[in-house]
């Protein structure tokens, strides 16, 4: 027979967070700070084991570009996300982090890093901040839903738990890193409670291209910078890395949305490279012509362009014979270089994932229509972002969003915690 929280001598925590990732700490201190007492439940070993694998490259924080270009990054789910971050913006990030003795810079592509790079240090000072303020974390504790009575239910070391609560607070996570704790696992206890969930998409994730073996073997590894890729209207600069099975990198990522649902519609998505983006057509051509046609293309490229290592690999493996051929041909494909892409990658081999929750179940507030004082944030919700900081911006704007419907929620409807996380009567 489960234990309770009360018999187990825990007390009753006001507010139970699941999921002690970036959101679910956020919400917590967002939480201590109104003087709502909280809880945090996770099933690993420890908190925000995603974030510090996020930093391991150097955590990107939020990026610098204005606000309202900023915002266009959620895609169709901007007009849901920008109210959240109006409220609390990249700048409010960035003071946050300043907040906790770290301090952060702008790269010279625009995001937003902690000097260091590092995410261990900034997690440390935030835990500590948060035991100072009251929060109770509660790791190796796997949430497997509701009892009878409304309560929620856990695995844990010492067998299972009853935990109820005032108000619930769900940041679980997508289903891209199972291995350290989004496993997506959580779906089928909201599903069969009602809740109207899109199936997890890989995002922020490379794309398989059917390279010849020659290429795959003078090519894999390499990355090609500064570089421009274009699909169905959209532009994207940045790097990106050739792989064995395709291309990945952050100028793919931004475009991944629109070509995932080009190739799940057509079998495939057909997009662009520019090779030399800082130089228009006429330039590039004029600097090809003045080059002895008799040189090799590698040789005409690097003396005329700058450009060198596996690029002209690239542009047999891409273009005919006759995009070869003269300058101003070449300079065509130097500028729109067609890549064929046939599939994402697999989600466990993603950054993040689309999908989840759909936003018309939550309210303004982010709580979730058929649970009365249940609340959702971050990726279990069904919005995405590239990389370049837009990911952990609005997981933590929606923290701070859901946190203060849930201290609406408690200062509401005060007594009447029994119908928490039980459907609502009029569905």
């Amino acid at each position: 027979m489960p234990q309770t929280a009360e018999k187990a001598g825990r007390g009753r925590p006001p507010v139970a967070i699941i999921g002690a990732g970036p959101a679910g700490l956020m919400a917590a201190e967002a939480l201590a700070g109104k003087g709502i007492a909280a809880t945090v439940f996770d099933a690993m070993p420890s908190p925000a084991r995603k974030f510090l694998m996020a930093g391991r490259g150097g955590l990107n924080i939020t990026h610098s570009e204005p606000l309202d270009r900023f915002l266009t990054r959620y895609g169709a789910a901007a007009p849901v996300v920008a109210p959240w971050i109006r409220r609390f913006t990249p700048d409010d990030l960035r003071a946050w982090v300043h907040g906790l003795g770290v301090e952060t810079f702008v790269g010279s592509s625009g995001r937003v890093f902690p000097v260091g790079l590092k995410a261990s240090p900034l997690l440390r000072a935030w835990l500590r901040r948060l035991d100072g303020l009251g929060v109770t974390l509660k790791a190796r504790h796997r949430w497997t839903g509701w009892d009878a009575h409304g309560a929620l239910t856990f695995d844990t070391p010492e067998g299972p738990l009853a935990v109820a609560a005032d108000a619930i607070l769900l940041a679980l996570g997508g289903a891209s890193w199972p291995r350290l704790g989004s496993d997506g696992g959580w779906a089928a206890l909201l599903a069969a409670r009602g809740v109207d969930l899109v199936p997890f998409r890989a995002a922020n994730a490379g794309f398989d291209v059917a390279w010849s073996p020659a290429f795959v073997e003078r090519a894999e590894g390499q990355p090609l910078k500064r570089i421009s890729l274009s699909f169905a209207g959209e532009t994207s600069r940045g790097e990106a890395v050739v792989t064995r099975t395709g291309l990945e990198g952050g100028a793919l990522y931004a475009l991944g949305a629109p070509l995932r649902e080009a190739i799940a519609r057509d079998g495939q998505a057909v997009l662009h490279i520019d090779l030399k983006p800082d130089l228009d057509l006429a330039a590039i051509t004029t600097r090809l012509a003045k080059a002895p046609p008799s040189e090799s293309l590698k040789n005409r490229l690097r003396k005329a362009l700058g450009l060198e290592g596996i690029i002209p690999a690239l542009l047999r493996e891409g273009a005919t014979p006759a995009d070869l051929a003269t300058p101003t041909a070449l300079a065509r494909r130097l500028k729109a270089l067609p890549i064929t892409v046939v599939a994402i990658r697999p989600m466990d081999r993603a950054i993040s994932t689309a999908g989840g929750i759909t936003l018309a179940e939550l309210d303004e507030r982010l709580m979730l229509r058929r649970l009365p004082g249940v609340f959702a944030v971050g990726e279990m919700l069904d919005w995405e972002a590239p990389t370049g900081g837009y990911l952990l911006q609005a997981c933590f704007s929606g923290a701070l969003e859901a946190a203060e419907g849930i201290a609406a929620f408690l200062e509401r409807d005060s007594g009447r915690s029994r119908h928490v996380g039980r459907p609502d009567a009029s569905d």
